[in-house]
């Protein structure tokens, strides 16, 4: 059985190559997968987590080189937070400082320090120090060292203009519970370690936000298989009118989509196959890999990607 939590969150990023560097050598994730949007195969789609990319622990990005950038509102994703030690705070203070990363002095959320920062295209996110996080598996080969390093997702906050219809969804169709309240924002937990938290913050009557660099595009949420993914479906469908796609094959998860009444998209995505599907553990994320719809346009989709080794931070 699943658990209840997160799977990943996709965002739109700028420059490929300064996404690359920021996410492995800054924040010291895993590059796990480097592919292409299936949907749009002339962008890619990198996948970050940890060793393995477990889910719970993938961050992945559609990168767009001239991408203007997004304007936040309601209907989306706010910030997206990461998993670290609790005593880890101070160690990352220091590097953002070092590493000049945009950053916000430390606070508490919840009961739980957290950093809040901006990467490269202004996307807002935060790490949380979190008890008992230590023994965690970590992505201990990067440019993080093991005890110090995000230990994965540690959830989303969504922006919204009213939170009840949205707070159904979450309780009813996907398993979450209302654990906590702090001001405006409402927390629901699932019961996973990596990926467990969705906070909700009503904003009232702002404008919608506009999705480009630094935009989430969608969050997805685990399901332990097919047949646990059709019961989500069916519940979501019968008891909440949703209108949900057809089953999308991924390749590393199978997935489907719906958009939620606060107008976020959702995603609900298997936990296997996993990354090691189509390359070897110890290799992964080295390689340009493509479903086998597209392998015979290899070398044209090639081609005509941008280099990812050499950015240009400038």
């Amino acid at each position: 059985m699943s658990e209840i939590g997160l799977h990943h969150v996709t965002a739109f990023s700028g420059q490929a190559a300064r996404n690359r560097d920021f996410y492995t050598r800054v924040l010291g994730l895993r590059l796990v997968k480097t592919t292409v949007n299936f949907d749009d195969p002339g962008t890619y789609h990198l996948y970050y987590g940890d060793e393995t990319g477990r889910p719970g622990t993938l961050l992945t990005f559609f990168p767009i080189a001239h991408a203007a950038p997004g304007r936040l509102g309601v209907g989306e994703t706010q910030e997206i937070a990461l998993r670290v030690p609790r005593a880890a705070i101070g160690w990352w203070i220091h590097r953002f400082v070092a590493m000049s990363v945009d950053h916000d002095a430390p606070a508490s959320v919840f009961g739980e320090p957290t950093l809040r920062f901006r990467d490269p295209d202004g996307m807002r996110l935060a790490l949380v120090g979190v008890d008992g996080a230590d023994p965690e598996p970590a992505w201990g080969h990067g440019a993080v060292p093991a005890e110090h390093a995000v230990r994965g997702l540690h959830g989303v906050t969504l922006r919204l203009a009213e939170t009840g219809p949205t707070a159904a969804i979450l309780a009813d169709g996907l398993g979450f519970r209302e654990t906590a309240r702090e001001g405006a924002s409402i927390r629901f937990a699932g019961d996973a370690a990596a990926g467990g938290f969705v906070t909700l913050e009503a904003a009232g009557a702002v404008a919608r936000g506009r999705q480009g660099a630094g935009s989430v595009h969608h969050i997805a949420f685990r399901a332990a298989d097919d047949a646990a993914q059709a019961a989500m479906v069916a519940r979501l469908s019968a008891d909440h009118g949703l209108a949900v796609t057809e089953q999308r094959d991924r390749q590393y998860f199978r997935s489907v989509y719906f958009r939620e009444p606060g107008g976020v998209l959702f995603e609900i995505a298997t936990d296997a196959p996993g990354f090691a599907v189509d390359e070897p553990l110890a290799t992964l994320g080295g390689a340009l890999k493509l479903p086998a719809g597209l392998e015979p346009h290899r070398a044209r989709i090639a081609a005509a990607l941008p280099d990812l080794a050499s950015p240009d931070l400038a």
